[in-house]
């Protein structure tokens, strides 16, 4: 049976983060990808494109979970963006009644329509009520300062923030997305399993672009736990999943600059004439 698998996300208008990228790496990954909406995020064409992100009221969101819920077993589920402390919480409850064995939990909390006093709330919704629920948490860099509350400046702050995320926050392994941020030569991401670090490194890639990268991550990982890899496998496979599609990036026009989510197995030669 094809694996299921439910992305609880944001929609990108621009077609390349949120739930939009997670249905194509579901897709490339061979699992069945099932949406519930937290959050259209449109963009301003008057006003440089700014990002206006509009929430799904929460009964909506509840008939959508019960849709999802209702179909044959998920394999696995990944949570993206749930700009709204209602919505974290009900998405909380659910997966806390549900007890899906594969729980994805990329934390994403910058969202830039909320005044700080609404930030530092859904911030602390998201670190009690969905970071301990996690098979696995993807944060940020600056998300992991968030949830670990230290300031993060090299590979050594990251497994500090690491152990805080699992040992206190009781998620059971974590990813910390260094990414290109830190100094040197090479792309790095921290995995933490509670007793064991592996740093995961790819060369930087000059000339690219990553708008989609996270969520892509997170959307990756999610597919290979769905598959049957193991935590740590399915984050080295999406490490290089990845990297290829940011290697094989593009631009749309200056404000959009996209990854190339089919990169990995060359979905631009499937079908042609």
């Amino acid at each position: 049976m094809i694996p299921r698998v439910l992305t609880i996300a944001g929609s990108d208008a621009s077609g390349g983060a949120g739930q939009l990228a997670d249905l194509k790496i579901f897709e490339e990954y061979g699992v069945f990808g099932i949406v519930s909406l937290t959050c259209i995020v449109a963009f301003d064409k008057d006003n440089g494109f700014i990002p206006e992100i509009t929430n799904v009221d929460p009964k909506i969101l509840k008939m959508q979970l019960d849709t999802a819920f209702s179909q044959t077993p998920l394999a696995a589920i990944k949570t993206g963006m749930i700009a709204d402390c209602e919505n974290i919480e009900l998405v909380a409850q659910y997966l806390t009644e549900k007890q899906v064995q594969n729980i994805i939990v990329d934390p994403v909390m910058a969202c830039k329509h909320n005044d700080e006093v609404q930030l530092s709330a859904i911030r602390q919704s998201m670190r009690n009520k969905m970071v301990p629920l996690a098979t696995i948490t993807t944060p940020n860099l600056l998300e992991a300062e968030y949830l670990s509350g230290l300031t993060i400046q090299n590979i050594e702050d990251m497994k500090e923030a690491a152990k805080i995320i699992v040992h206190d926050l009781h998620a059971k392994n974590v990813v910390i997305k260094g990414g290109a941020r830190l100094a040197g030569d090479n792309a790095i991401d921290v995995f933490y399993d509670g007793q064991h670090f592996e740093i995961l490194e790819t060369p930087k890639i000059q000339e690219a672009y990553n708008h989609g990268a996270g969520c892509t991550f997170a959307a990756a990982i999610t597919a290979g736990l769905a598959k049957g890899y193991t935590p740590l496998e399915a984050t080295k496979l999406a490490k290089t999943f990845v990297y290829q599609a940011i290697q094989n990036s593009f631009k749309i026009n200056e404000t959009f600059q996209h990854i190339w989510h089919g990169a990995y197995n060359h979905a631009e030669d499937r079908m042609k004439p």
